[in-house]
């Protein structure tokens, strides 16, 4: 009986120290592959421990009773990756990113304890970083489809890292793939991308791109919603609603915002800035019916070219209204001065060019004419002075002020001030 307990005993210590042995191997790999980290800034001493925790983690991965484990797949998929960054032969670091890959899949599908966190991190970063060179490498030769899909790959791996899905945004933008490009930017969005008023904009851009201005008006909006300071996005709402042809819906937009804040100087501004752009458009409109005309014998006006003139008049004034309201608020409101004194100008210019094309024959008339212009630029005349007091090195408020001078013939005022233009630091 004696020496049947001793077998008993003897298997049973054989197989204690069997499954002990290829514990030992996880603890080898995982030993080796920390110290590989820690020498990693020397790869000289570093890789020589990589390449035993290799070996060990092999060992353990075929043998049965490890194989299964968490662990085994999380070192795996750690050490692989690493391998797939340091071996300098394509073909091995490819087979290595595949195998680390794997491993990392099944890691993260056992380890619902998560006590493998930190090789699992480790191994999703390091694979992220093959994409990202990959990716890079592809983008700086111009081959965006294949940037796009290295950085996507890396996202996939890396799930929250905005770096990934800003790249992945840009090169699909270049690749002119708008829907993944547009899927990537919103999510950029969500997350905490420090330039998210960049992403938004960006974003709305490729849906404009893509021809889905309903998509591009949400955008914007949103982006008002969450940073209602930031005025190029209150801009960029503008334009966008503008063509969109919602301008009207802007503006409703906007009345209803100031109905709520009365003394919020910058809904003013918006506000005008909106009417000025739609006259703008009208402006453009203008040129191009007067350059279809040039040449043509007209025996009347035009009728729709008188309507398209009146109407942006009428927004003129109407910016100029609101601009004003703003500034009554805040004198020193910069850009508001600055547009007040340009919409109160605009329509002086118009006056002076339409009296150079009266005939010369017809004195009166032009000086008429003239004098109506000359009443309207005095009328822009204090905004003017005062932007250019506001900020004395604005490009803007210099060549509205000169295009004052020359509209009223004053050369020598307009000389100064181009001098003034000209000695502004080039950008």
């Amino acid at each position: 009986m004696k020496i049947k307990v001793l077998m008993t005993a003897l298997v049973m210590s054989y197989t204690a120290l069997g499954a002990f042995a290829q514990k030992r191997e996880l603890d080898n790999a995982n030993e080796n592959y920390t110290k590989f980290q820690g020498l990693r800034a020397n790869m000289t001493l570093a890789k020589p421990s990589l390449t035993l925790a290799k070996t060990s983690i092999d060992k353990a991965a075929e043998n049965s009773k490890t194989s299964g484990l968490p662990q085994t797949f999380a070192l795996k998929a750690a050490i692989y990756a690493s391998l797939s960054t340091t071996d300098a032969d394509a073909s091995a670091a490819a087979s290595d990113y595949a195998t680390a890959a794997d491993a990392l899949k099944k890691a993260r599908e056992l380890d619902t304890k998560n006590e493998n966190t930190a090789l699992i991190q480790n191994a999703g970063r390091e694979m992220a970083q093959v994409q990202l060179d990959k990716g890079v490498k592809a983008f700086q030769a111009k081959n965006y489809d294949e940037a796009y899909k290295a950085f996507d790959e890396g996202r996939q791996i890396l799930p929250e890292d905005t770096t990934m899905i800003l790249y992945s945004a840009i090169s699909a933008s270049n690749a002119k793939n708008y829907p993944a490009a547009i899927t990537n930017y919103n999510k950029l969005v969500t997350t905490d991308y420090k330039n998210k008023v960049q992403a938004y904009n960006d974003l709305v851009t490729l849906y404009m791109q893509n021809k889905d201005t309903t998509a591009a008006i949400k955008a914007i909006g949103s982006a008002v919603e969450k940073y209602p300071a930031d005025n190029d996005l209150r801009k960029r709402e503008i334009e966008v609603s503008l063509l969109a042809g919602q301008g009207s819906e802007l503006i409703g937009k906007i009345e209803t915002a100031i109905k709520a804040d009365p003394n919020n100087k910058t809904l003013y501004y918006y506000e005008g800035l909106t009417y000025s752009q739609i006259a703008e458009t009208k402006a453009s409109q203008i040129k191009k019916m007067e350059k279809a005309a040039k040449g043509a014998k007209a025996t009347a006006p035009d009728p729709q070219l008188v309507k398209l003139k009146q109407e942006r008049n009428d927004n003129l004034t109407k910016a100029a209204e609101q601009y004003k309201k703003a500034v009554a608020i805040d004198p020193n409101y910069f850009e508001a001065v600055l547009n007040l004194g340009y919409v109160t100008m605009a329509p002086a210019i118009d006056m002076y060019n339409d009296a150079q094309q009266i005939p010369v024959t017809q004195t009166k008339v032009y000086d008429a004419q003239m004098a109506k212009a000359k009443a309207q630029f005095d009328q822009a005349k204090p905004y003017l002075l005062k932007a250019v007091e506001l900020n004395s090195s604005s490009l803007d408020a210099l060549t509205n002020l000169k295009s004052f001078y020359l509209g009223t013939r004053d050369e020598a005022n307009a000389n100064a001030v181009q001098k003034k233009i000209e000695a502004l630091p080039k950008n």
